[in-house]
């Protein structure tokens, strides 16, 4: 359907360029690549045809059978047309797909064809093409709104074309095969949504197959079916499933990371196959069993494939295994020479690392009993822990946990720094060399390889209260309100302090250079002493910035956040100003002693009387009785030096929410300035403020906090009964909240008052107990944000379903600010530790 607008200016005759809005989700030029010879028709199959009602009531299905030109068939209306106010836009309809599709054509065309060089040429447009074409359809479509809690026709444009190309790496990467039905007396048929996924352990009425939902291609037992014609029909499955097809077929492969570099032959693809009449209706049962409405074939009696097939869905996979004798085409190691002398490694999964051993567990012969410490190295029961949780919903058991590296982490300081042998925190510091510094950052780094899948290691949403702290990751802050945050939302996830030297540029790496960290790596150990004891109770997951381990989610985070920021002002953030002089003023304590005597001099010799010697040994007595300060400075006067010294608000807005919606964990944070950065994203969607829980709300806001400072105190009432209903209330109304988008939701006005009135009751008698126990602490006040809907931003959603991320929430329901009632200090006593 096309529009022509005419206007005259100057009595001249303008006229408009024709507006397409019919728009054809699987192109003619595909469609003709099924007719039969001669034909220049298609037979089409509805397979829920419209109905009509008749005079007499009765109900009538209309002709679902007909022949149709390839222009009247797979289109829809405004499919891809944006509005702005009364006009309509065509321009992804003819600049995007016009695009696609002519250069797509061609590298179909390319790959039925057997001239390997137009092949190789057309090999990146051939697996574009398909990716698109994977998510243009109507069921597509559906999908992506999917992933979304609401889209406009606008915004859904938007993000189908922000998460092209998104399954491009995972395919190339896999065992290509081109079978062929040239020999068969059926043909391959086309349907309305033609790039199908099959999983065997998935049939069409499982959950994971529900419309508009297909199985992930990331899973293992996922096999990618793509029709090129009539004759051929592309294959793709996973690496470690065509080896092995009793493998886990729900189990993610490994490194099934998109958007990432990754080499991969371009001739390789198994060609051997020719298919029966059977083996050719089973492909096409799979793809009509998949299809949303429409399929269509050359020939009538090719569009039920059901009359030929009846094998269980389970054993359709026999026909879709690649032979054998085809394997050797693909995985191995591969080596890239460069004239630097560089040399590029890649294993089969396209992973550039060698894997580290030490961080695989191995598999529990015998299946866990309730008491038994739980696979996921939490240190809980295994019945307190994983034990009640789906598998999909538990974190890897075979990888060493968050929790364990971090021990081993910290176990790797204490001998690396001496800390048993030394007689205190000040002795430690005299004796800290770069030497030292250079190998507790290698550990770090050992640790944490760049190819970590830590989307396997988090946990997930599985009903467990846990919120992410948003906020200054300083040791002279993060007790404030941070560490006590956990006697009130439960499990903690904050962001790592040490820094990835893998990420950085050897001059400025901690490992190449460790004298510029000597500043922040007192900080990021005084910072690791006071947490680890939470890290050790199962209280806090210490989790690295996630963008160290994905190149591309750095990119796209740091795109989004500077587009979020372009034009806001910053307000000012009094606390973190106090921690920004405080650590400028021990950059100056720890200049070198001759620049600092010559400094006293020069004021000596103004008329201001100094004892020089007596201000210098005041200056020693101070940096050693500041737990921050560094006692012995590496700069060296008229050389080319420096120090780095971090005051980090973190993580951003960007990935505390995707860390939120990752793990099914609420938002908190001390800091006005993330704090506005969340109330900026519900004006920004236009979304209702109004609360899902507004007397929980109220009763929150109305009270005061003690937000405890001291860590045996944290720890002693973490395991006290009395706090105990806190974390449970909240994990309760968190998951009433995410119920609000749910179809056919009413509100529960009497589960709302109990939720409220008990924790009344909870917060009355526990802030009583911390007040008759004289427990130090920092009194502050919490807003909340438990808007209708949630907490959310379309370019998070977009992140996570780019990342491979499969059971995140869509919004975050719960976001608190503590705002303290009176301004703790800026710097605490740490010298205890």
């Amino acid at each position: 359907m096309s529009f022509v607008g005419e206007w005259r200016f100057f009595g001249v005759a303008f006229r408009a360029m024709s507006i397409t809005r019919n728009n054809h989700y699987v192109p003619q030029w595909y469609q003709e690549r099924f007719f039969e010879s001669g034909k220049n028709t298609l037979a089409y199959l509805d397979m829920t045809p419209p109905q009509e009602v008749l005079a007499n009531g009765r109900k009538v299905e209309k002709n679902s059978r007909f022949q149709a030109p390839t222009s009247r068939a797979f289109r829809q209306l405004d499919l891809y047309s944006t509005f702005f106010g009364t006009s309509v836009n065509d321009e992804i309809e003819r600049q995007l797909f016009g695009d696609i599709d002519t250069r797509g054509s061609v590298a179909v065309r390319a790959f039925t064809d057997t001239d390997v060089s137009e092949q190789h040429r057309h090999f990146e447009t051939f697996f574009e093409y398909i990716d698109i074409q994977k998510v243009r359809t109507p069921k597509g479509l559906d999908w992506l709104r999917a992933q979304y809690p609401m889209l406009s026709q606008n915004e859904l444009m938007m993000e189908m074309q922000g998460i092209r190309m998104m399954h491009c790496t995972v395919w190339t990467e896999g065992v290509r095969e081109i079978v062929s039905a040239e020999d068969a007396g059926i043909k391959f048929l086309v349907s309305d949504h033609p790039v199908t996924i099959y999983n065997h352990a998935v049939p069409p009425v499982a959950k994971g197959c529900r419309y508009p939902f297909d199985p992930s291609i990331a899973l293992k037992g996922s096999q990618t079916i793509f029709p090129l014609n009539r004759d051929f029909c592309l294959i793709l499955t996973n690496l470690e499933y065509a080896r092995d097809p009793e493998a886990r077929a729900l189990e993610k492969r490994t490194f099934a990371r998109n958007y990432r570099q990754s080499m991969v032959r371009t001739d390789a693809f198994i060609r051997t196959r020719k298919l029966s009449d059977q083996e050719v209706a089973k492909i096409n049962f799979i793809l009509k069993a998949r299809a949303r409405r429409y399929i269509a074939a050359g020939r009538e009696e090719w569009l039920y494939p059901e009359k030929l097939v009846a094998v269980p869905w389970a054993d359709l996979r026999n026909t879709l295994r690649p032979p054998e004798d085809g394997h050797w085409l693909f995985g191995g190691e591969m080596f890239a020479g460069f004239d630097s002398g560089y040399v590029h490694y890649q294993d089969e999964f396209g992973r550039t690392e060698a894997q580290r051993e030490f961080l695989s567990k191995p598999a529990s012969v015998n299946p866990l009993r309730p008491r038994d410490d739980c696979g996921c190295g939490s240190g809980l029961p295994f019945r307190e822990c994983c034990n009640p949780k789906p598998l999909a919903l538990r974190p890897a058991w075979g990888l060493m946990s968050i929790r364990e590296r971090n021990l081993m982490l910290f176990r790797g300081i204490v001998k690396i720094l001496a800390f048993e042998e030394k007689e205190d925190w000040v002795q430690v510091r005299r004796d800290l060399t770069d030497e030292k510094i250079s190998e507790v950052y290698r550990l770090f780094d050992g640790l944490w390889p760049l190819e970590t899948d830590m989307l396997q290691l988090l946990p997930k949403p599985d009903g467990v209260a846990r919120a992410v702290y948003t906020g200054s990751i300083h040791p002279s802050a993060i007790a404030d309100h941070a560490l006590g945050a956990c006697l009130y939302f439960g499990e903690l996830i904050i962001e790592h302090p040490f820094l990835h030297a893998g990420t950085m540029k050897k001059e400025f790496s901690p490992v190449e250079n460790p004298g510029l960290y000597r500043q922040e790596f007192i900080k990021t150990i005084v910072f690791m002493m006071k947490v680890m004891p939470f890290v050790q109770a199962g209280l806090v997951n210490l989790v690295p910035d996630l963008c160290y381990f994905d190149r591309h989610l750095r990119l796209q985070m740091m795109e989004m956040a500077t587009f979020r920021a372009a034009g806001m002002s910053t307000p000012k953030d009094a606390r973190i100003e106090a921690l920004m002089r405080a650590d400028a003023q021990r950059s100056i304590m720890s200049l070198p002693r001759d620049v600092l005597r010559r400094h006293f001099s020069m004021a000596s010799t103004q008329g201001e009387s100094i004892g020089v010697e007596e201000a210098l040994g005041s200056l020693t007595n101070l940096r050693e009785a500041d737990p921050l300060a560094v006692l012995h400075s590496h700069l060296e006067p008229g050389k080319k030096n420096g120090d780095v010294n971090l005051v980090r608000l973190a993580p951003n807005f960007e990935m505390s929410m995707y860390l939120a919606q990752a793990t099914g964990a609420a938002i908190i944070t001390d800091s006005a300035i993330r704090w506005r950065d969340v109330q900026y994203a519900i004006l920004r969607k236009a979304r209702s403020s109004d609360q899902g829980l507004p007397a929980l709300a109220a009763n929150i806001e109305r009270d005061a906090f003690a937000f405890l400072t001291d860590i045996s105190d944290i720890r002693e009432l973490a395991a006290d009964r009395l706090f105990a209903p806190y974390s449970a209330l909240m994990a309760e109304g968190f998951r009433y909240l995410t119920k609000f988008t749910d179809p056919g939701f009413r509100r529960k006005p009497n589960l709302e008052a109990s939720i409220a009135t008990r924790f009344v009751r909870t917060h009355s008698a526990a802030q009583k107990l911390i007040r008759k126990r004289g427990m130090p602490s920092n009194e502050a006040r919490i807003a909340c944000l438990l808007p209708i809907g949630g907490v959310q931003d379309n370019t998070i959603n977009r992140l996570l379903l780019t990342s491979s991320s499969e059971h995140h929430l869509s919004s975050v329901p719960m976001a608190y600010f503590i705002e303290p009632t009176v301004r703790p200090p800026c710097s605490r006593d740490d010298s205890r530790m």
